[in-house]
């Protein structure tokens, strides 16, 4: 048997649903684009939804929107997808990286303090692999230190922190749809925020700065006229194609995720008792999303002495695994690590060691929508077997 990592499951009637904007001809940012937003901020409980062409796009508008620019310093997780940290560079800031937590894979907060200086602007705590960010003690380092928030919530979809989904506590929100994630438009992605004025900002720098959108001059009095343009802004609009894809999928939004967390929680139950395979936090007032099921292999302490060991076995047991069919990643990568970062500002594995240990001994298993209870087994048997 094969299982993959990730696969793509959509129902016919998602799949047909790519069909209407190709009839009608409507094929840009239109009437399908905001028929997505009012769902997704239906979900969330977000008060606005702005569609965009990535997550990188979202957090890249989310920063510049927000004023951050050249000089500015934003604080990231040193354990993530690199995306986030390239948005501060695209926008000529400086990346502070913190390390995090291992428990649960995401922003140590007991670090923020240290890391703050005169020119700190954002922070953009990750909801990592569908797990919610520490939100409370963030925010309130934010509001001492007068900082905006930019929730990176590729993996967020389904996560909620206190009754909230992720991607509203902060400034904006911004998600995924790749086809890793529990909603995907191939590539494609959304930012979500309660500030109104914001909002209006952020449409407009997705569409070039224009003050109207074509769809709303298209449906106004003049259409012929063309709309005054503000503010220099991007092309970053989604097209009308990848949002009726993502628009039919939302109708079973809530189905995708608890299909999802049924998965987790039976993963959970066949592992609890597997010393060497640490599964992922359950913490009270929170709710995971499980984009993917990331665990921690820890067949003896990890620790500097011991983590590139503990790799080297990781990785052997990753081979095998691949040899029975099985499908694995590391859970993401410590950023600080990667060629570029590590050049520019002169660092050292050591410098985040939880991100390093996470980087080194992380091992994401195969957990999708339209997993089938064979599949699941099968993972679980060979798991089982152990690593040696």
């Amino acid at each position: 048997m094969n299982v993959p990592i990730a696969r793509t499951s959509l129902l016919e009637t998602e799949i047909q649903s790519v069909l209407e904007p190709l009839r009608t001809g409507w094929l840009v940012q239109g009437p399908k684009v905001r028929e997505f937003e009012e769902k997704w901020s239906a979900f969330t409980g977000a008060e606005h939804s702005i569609a965009v062409t990535s997550c990188t796009t979202a957090l890249h508008l989310s920063l510049a929107a927000l004023g951050f620019g050249p000089g500015d310093e934003a604080i990231v997780p040193a354990f993530t997808w690199i995306a986030t940290a390239n948005v501060v560079e695209h926008l000529g800031g400086t990346v502070v990286f913190c390390d995090i937590d291992l428990a649960t894979f995401n922003l140590d907060v007991s670090q923020l303090e240290r890391l703050v200086t005169p020119r700190t602007r954002a922070i953009l705590p990750v909801h990592l692999f569908g797990l919610s960010a520490d939100m409370s003690a963030i925010l309130a380092f934010a509001a001492k230190h007068k900082l905006a928030v930019v929730e990176d919530a590729a993996c967020g979809f389904g996560a909620r922190y206190k009754g909230r989904h992720v991607g509203t506590l902060g400034d904006t929100g911004c998600f995924s749809f790749h086809p890793r994630k529990a909603i995907t438009t191939g590539e494609g992605g959304m930012i979500t925020t309660n500030d109104a004025a914001l909002a209006e900002k952020l449409r407009r720098l997705r569409d070039h700065g224009a003050a109207m959108s074509d769809l709303q001059r298209h449906l106004g009095a003049r259409p012929y006229l063309l709309a005054d343009h503000p503010d220099a802004g991007y092309n970053q609009r989604m097209t009308d194609l990848q949002a009726a894809l993502g628009s039919a999928q939302m109708d079973r939004a809530q189905q995708i995720i608890s299909e999802r967390q049924r998965l987790a929680a039976v993963y959970d139950g066949a592992f609890e008792d597997l010393g060497w395979l640490r599964t992922a936090a359950k913490l009270e007032g929170y709710e995971h999303g499980y984009q993917s099921y990331p665990c921690l292999f820890q067949p003896e302490p990890v620790n500097m002495s011991s983590v590139l060991r503990v790799n080297a076995m990781r990785n052997e047991w990753m081979d095998k695994l691949q040899q029975r069919g099985i499908s694995t990643r590391p859970a993401t990568h410590a950023v600080h690590m990667l060629s570029y970062y590590r050049e520019k500002y002169g660092l050292s594995p050591e410098d985040f060691p939880c991100a390093y240990v996470a980087n080194h001994c992380s091992i994401s298993l195969p957990l999708f929508h339209g997993m089938t209870e064979a599949e699941q087994a099968y993972v679980i048997d060979v798991v089982a077997e152990g690593f040696q």
